[in-house]
């Protein structure tokens, strides 16, 4: 599912205290040196992340065995779904799979979003609500997007899949979006920015004549559901926010074949539809920056 824009800032820590970041070490040989980095480039202009998105090795671990779960579900998605099923039958098999292994669907009730899974079908950009009366039909293409909580942690992914035949332009449209997406996280590295990964995914596409939803984007995850920092899938290289060890967000490009422009469904005030009718496809991966690289948790 899809975050906002918030803000943040660094909070000050005595060198002898316990770190900030819950590691129960002391500050001065945990997050001490890392700190005082951000505040030099802080000072520089240079947007830093808040402590609050920072996770510890606990945290990301927590959030690596909701990241497995998250994945079994999309694979289970991936045995059963087909032409002539419901939409429905889709939610029920990722609730249904979730409560059996532990989890909980963290779409469900989620601000009044009332099933457990978003199906989200051809001009659907995200946020389709299962319906035991939309039936998947030969040459669809639809998104599902499963975010799975587990022992308190959240994980979020979401994959395409392409219903019976489809047409050349809807294969190309469901590829190019998956290389867009793989594109943004080839761009994620410690001390790079959050502009790296849009300038990638937005360059790709429009090398393919489609256009990115700036709108709506990606978000921090891991603790909730929606956390810092906001992923625009368009950005400019070097600029926005710094990306650091410890934060964890998603990377999920809605590209559209047509212009870029969405509106909501005015009716159930979640759905959201390309402007024109074009079609649209979106991948999403949750990732974390580590001290050793990044790490795909789900996918």
């Amino acid at each position: 599912m899809i975050g906002k824009k918030e803000g943040g800032n660094i909070m000050k820590t005595g060198r002898n205290d316990p770190c900030w970041c819950g590691s129960h070490k002391k500050y001065k040989v945990c997050h001490l040196a890392y700190d005082e980095k951000l505040e030099r480039m802080k000072k520089d202009g240079i947007l830093v992340p808040p402590h609050k998105i920072i996770k510890n090795p606990e945290q990301i671990e927590g959030i690596r065995e909701a990241g497995k779960l998250n994945t079994a579900v999309l694979d289970l998605v991936a045995e059963h779904i087909k032409e002539g099923m419901n939409t429905e039958e889709i939610n029920l098999l990722v609730h249904e799979y979730t409560i059996k292994h532990g989890g909980i669907p963290a779409p469900f009730h989620y601000k009044g979003f009332p099933k457990s899974v978003c199906t989200s079908i051809n001009d659907e950009v995200c946020h389709g609500i299962p319906d035991k009366n939309r039936i998947l039909q030969n040459g669809d293409i639809i998104n599902v997007d499963v975010t799975t909580i587990l022992n308190g942690y959240y994980a979020d992914a979401s994959r395409m899949f392409c219903i019976g035949e489809v047409s050349e332009e809807a294969k190309k449209l469901v590829d190019v979006t998956k290389e867009c997406l793989d594109a943004g996280l080839a761009a994620v590295k410690a001390w790079g920015y959050l502009g790296d990964v849009g300038e990638a995914v937005n360059t790709l596409a429009k090398q393919n004549g489609y256009a990115v939803v700036e709108e709506i984007g990606g978000h921090g995850v891991g603790l909730a559901f929606h956390e810092e920092p906001y992923v625009c899938h368009v950005g400019k290289k070097d600029t926005g926010m710094l990306l650091v060890p410890g934060m964890v967000f998603t990377i999920e490009p809605m590209i559209n074949a047509g212009k870029r422009q969405v509106y909501q469904d005015e009716d159930n005030g979640w759905t959201i539809y390309t402007e024109d009718g074009s079609l649209s496809a979106q991948w999403e991966y949750t990732v974390a920056i580590t001290e050793n690289g990044v790490e795909v948790l789900t996918r």
